[in-house]
């Protein structure tokens, strides 16, 4: 097996990262620090920090040299950072000494990464948004369709009362839907630009410290905190908090239909479903399972990033470290999510009959919550309460509906509204209408 599923060319379908992928490899990280320090020594040169033609050689040459990584492993290894091995092979290449002294001007290497990866999850965050869409698309249009098709609720796995699967749809829409209202607030609250200098005093920076660092941010369209960062990861923590709590509400969705295709249940189907290497009989619900399992290693990940935050006075390498080896396997355990779920969500069908059969097979007591504030109207309602028990326990019994018991003890009781389903499965149908509605208003 890889180190890792997303690196792997086996698993490759199973949790797959679409363009998300690209971002996070050793190429695309240099090529995101060589773009911060081109925009770095373009704006330095505009405010004349640095000469005028030097700034031009260097922004120049971060579009035109190419580094291998593995040409850096030695000096990283060494230097616990890339950044400095960059330097070396970016001014070799540049062959400019006179130029390529100014490179790298008064900033740190956590200035230069921390600003490469808010690139990164940039490109991250669009695409994220985008596949959050389409998933919300295809269940808007199933939980408008099946806004009014009555099943059973379950509670701690039994049934409760009767709802709709529109509503059931809905349920894992709700949550999608409030985190990509979030999603612009998010961007402007963290994807900041890093210009502080080596102990976040901007000192080797100049007078005009403040100002580089708002030219910076607006050259690489980022926004600028005003202020330094670099031991306060709270915009790293806000950027994968909200993954983890995207990719945890994608498990929600794939919880539930693990469960509704289950032997006994069986109230969904989904195409594509996988099969058992010896069980000719088994479609196994293998996406759905796939979004659960992406969401329990995004949100382990995240537990670990959270205990590294706490970093140690103005910057602390093992924290840092801590922070590369998990920030990016919750950026590519979302998109894996979302991945997984864009087909899947299209491939949900219900089974209107098997619903029916499951509502209709338990002797009516998906009722029995009605049945016993229709009682208040004859006992207390502690009473009722009471007496559609001891009901309940003698349908059991005997085998004998809730309806037929309730009519047997009070002849003049509305049994025809009462245990009728689809008078039964309150808001059920109008939360499904909302939520469909609600995502057809925020996508547009």
């Amino acid at each position: 097996m890889a180190g890792s599923v997303f690196d792997s060319a086996l698993y490759a379908r199973l949790f797959p990262t679409g363009e998300v992928g690209r971002l996070f490899t050793d190429v695309a990280e240099l090529r995101a620090l060589l773009l911060v320090e081109g925009a770095l020594a373009r704006v330095q040169g505009a405010q004349g920090v640095i000469p005028e033609l030097s700034a031009q050689a260097i922004h120049r040459a971060t579009m035109e040299v190419q580094i291998d990584p593995a040409a850096l492993a030695e000096a990283t290894g060494q230097n616990g950072v890339s950044v400095p091995g960059l330097l070396a092979a970016f001014r070799a290449e540049m062959n400019a000494p006179e130029h390529a002294q100014y490179v790298h001007w008064g900033a740190t290497s956590q200035d230069i990464i921390d600003t490469g990866l808010m690139l990164r999850l940039r490109q991250a965050l669009a695409l994220h948004e985008a596949a959050l869409r389409a998933v919300l698309g295809t269940l808007e249009v199933l939980a408008a369709t099946h806004a009014d098709l009555p099943m059973p609720a379950r509670t701690y796995g039994q049934h409760a009362t009767p709802t709709s699967f529109g509503a059931v749809v809905a349920s894992w829409g709700w949550p999608l839907l409030d985190l990509l209202g979030e999603i612009e607030a998010l961007r402007n609250a963290s994807l900041w630009v890093s210009l502080s200098g080596a102990a976040g005093t901007s000192s080797a920076l100049g007078p005009e410290a403040h100002q580089t660092r708002a030219g910076l941010a607006e050259a690489l369209g980022l926004g600028d905190p005003g202020r330094s960062w670099h031991s306060d990861r709270g915009p790293i923590l806000r950027i994968a908090g909200w993954m983890t709590r995207l990719s945890t509400a994608l498990a929600k969705m794939g919880e539930d239909l693990t469960a509704l295709v289950q032997t006994g249940i069986e109230e969904v189907r989904l195409g594509g479903a996988g099969t058992s290497s010896t069980m000719p009989q088994k479609q196994n619900p293998v996406a759905p399972s796939a979004l659960v399992a992406q969401a329990a290693q995004v949100q382990g990940h995240m537990a670990v990033l959270t205990g590294a935050a706490p970093q140690r006075f103005q910057r602390d390498g093992a924290a840092w470290f801590t922070e590369w080896m998990v920030l990016p396997q919750i950026v590519l355990g979302t998109a894996a999510g979302l991945e997984i779920a864009k087909p899947l969500a299209a491939r949900i069908a219900p089974d209107p009959d098997r619903m029916a059969v499951n509502l209709a097979g338990g002797l009516d007591m998906i009722h029995a919550e009605a049945l016993s504030f229709a009682l208040t109207g004859y006992l207390p309602r502690p009473d009722a309460q009471s007496a559609t028990k001891t009901l309940c326990q003698e349908a059991l019994a005997t085998g004998t509906s809730l309806r037929a018991l309730a009519q047997r003890d009070w002849p003049d009781l509305d049994a025809t509204t009462l245990f009728d389903i689809a008078k039964q499965m309150g808001d059920a149908p109008k939360e499904a209408r909302l939520f469909a509605q609600g995502a057809a208003d925020l996508r547009r």
